[in-house]
């Protein structure tokens, strides 16, 4: 499993090629052989790049989902729509396809910042304002969810 670190500025050409930071493309070599997928995000205004073998293990889980159940079909159908499967280049470029591109709003300047086993794709703008928007309400967020771990060790 993939823990990645970081948040790099880059910029997008324009054929909606954006060229991987080098710090993060190191981390991401492992993957590179089998591919990515890239898709919407749920929550934000962003896109997901997921390493196959991380994408894939979210596939089991989704596949165990009863299709029998209206809820689980509708949620299935959003959460893959627009899903791509893409690749770096031989130059470490990255071709975001044009509707998730419009999706996220991403046209030149860009932030691919990592989100533990993902790397979330951000116009930069739009990145800004999501993290200023949760500037105020981090804290409570934090204590919410890490606040009642049993856990002794604790992180900060």
């Amino acid at each position: 499993m993939l823990n990645l670190i970081g948040t790099y500025e880059c910029k997008a050409d324009a054929k909606g090629r954006l060229m991987v930071p080098a710090p993060l493309k190191k981390q991401l070599a492992p993957a590179m052989t089998q591919g990515f997928v890239i898709k919407r995000a749920v929550f934000q205004p962003c896109l997901e790049l997921y390493p196959m073998d991380e994408w894939n293990r979210l596939m089991e889980k989704m596949n165990k989902l009863n299709r029998f159940n209206r809820k689980n079909v509708d949620f299935i159908r959003r959460f893959t729509a627009g899903v791509k499967t893409v690749e770096l280049d031989a130059t470490g470029r990255l071709n975001v396809p044009k509707d998730l591109a419009s999706f996220a709003g991403i046209s030149k300047d860009v932030v691919v910042s990592s989100a533990i086993n993902i790397v979330e794709i951000w116009d930069k703008t739009k990145y800004e304002q999501a993290i200023d928007d949760a500037a105020d309400d981090f804290a409570d967020l934090a204590e919410d969810v890490m606040g009642d771990r049993d856990e002794q060790d604790g992180i900060s």
